[in-house]
């Protein structure tokens, strides 16, 4: 278990007064954070940019050391046993960042494994086995310069997961990837916790992402963690109402007064169209089925149905517009 207690980070910047002086600030990048990660378990961190989700990384993969607070790993001190830490984890980033372009796959995995102290037949037997995990053993001798972006990705997976680490840290992994690649890696990112049960922490732009991959989301907003739950949870703290969509054949007044006095605890809108009612109702429940009732029982035709389900982007948009009000 990784586990943050809190953890701050400040750092001392200069800043120009006039042409000749300067004077030192003090900012606060991350401030009395409680995290945790667990083995087997996925968890989103999410906010937005500036908002000290990097500094938390660099702090929990021993790259920084916080000036307040303790970070463990499975007990060990993230400060004093750093080295004896970094054998337990990895990081896999998005983009084409941390390979080597000239190498080829099969090169680059050698070099990193050589750098977590693997080497022989173990060395290669991890080389063999990760190469046909993400597909890439008919192109292991190919230079990555002349690998496709999703080829890259896989690698980098590859190369994440080469010190097989019990945590690992992903920061945006599906960036720039088309969709049946970055839903190739989703699936490879579940396996990794769920049959593998590794710890992994996500941090990703693509919010349907982090709501399809993630157990428990942190929510960072200048420095400070702001809210902690399952998405599931933090959508029905945030967002409240279900939106649905029905269009049926024409209603007189009489029966959309009718329906809309069975709509309890509902917001009900009709339009009358050409040939046909639009129905819009805003709901804090899911209505579906409640409205197909009223439609049986009263013998309308439903003639198309759409249902808007609040998503954690509806969550972060409502909280980054309370933020700003």
């Amino acid at each position: 278990m990784i586990e943050a207690k809190g953890i701050s980070k400040y750092y001392t910047i200069k800043k120009r007064k006039n042409f000749f002086r300067s004077e030192k600030q003090i900012v606060c990048a991350v401030k009395k954070v409680n995290l945790s990660i667990n083995e087997g378990e996925i968890v989103g961190l999410l906010g937005l940019n500036g908002a000290g989700k990097t500094t938390t990384i660099k702090m929990l993969s021993t790259l920084l050391n916080p000036t307040e607070g303790q970070i463990t790993v499975d007990g060990d001190d993230a400060v004093k046993d750093a080295m004896k830490i970094k054998k337990k984890i990895n990081m896999i980033a998005g983009g084409e960042r941390m390979l080597y372009w000239r190498l080829t796959g099969e090169e680059n995995l050698r070099y990193f494994g050589k750098l977590y102290q693997l080497s022989g037949l173990q060395l290669e037997k991890r080389i063999a086995y990760l190469l046909d995990q993400v597909g890439l053993t008919d192109s292991k001798d190919v230079p990555v310069e002349l690998y496709s972006k999703g080829m890259k990705q896989r690698l980098q997976i590859a190369r994440g997961l080469i010190n097989d680490p019990k945590y690992l840290f992903l920061d945006e992994p599906t960036l720039g990837l088309d969709a049946p690649v970055a839903k190739q890696l989703r699936g490879l990112v579940k396996d990794l916790a769920s049959q593998e049960k590794k710890g992994i922490l996500l941090t990703s732009h693509y919010l349907e992402e982090v709501e399809e991959l993630c157990d428990r989301v942190y929510i960072i907003e200048k420095g400070t963690i702001i809210l902690d739950d399952t998405p599931e949870k933090i959508i029905a703290s945030v967002v409240k109402n279900y939106h649905l969509m029905i269009e049926t054949s024409s209603l007189s007044v009489a029966l959309q007064n009718k329906v809309k006095k069975e709509s309890v605890n509902c917001t009900i809108q009709f339009t009358d169209l050409t040939d046909s009612t639009s129905i819009h109702i805003d709901a804090p429940f899911d209505p579906t089925s409640f409205f197909i009732n009223i439609c049986m029982n009263e013998a309308i035709s439903i003639l198309k149905l759409e249902l808007k389900r609040p998503r954690l982007e509806d969550a972060i948009l409502t909280l980054a517009k309370e933020k700003l009000a």
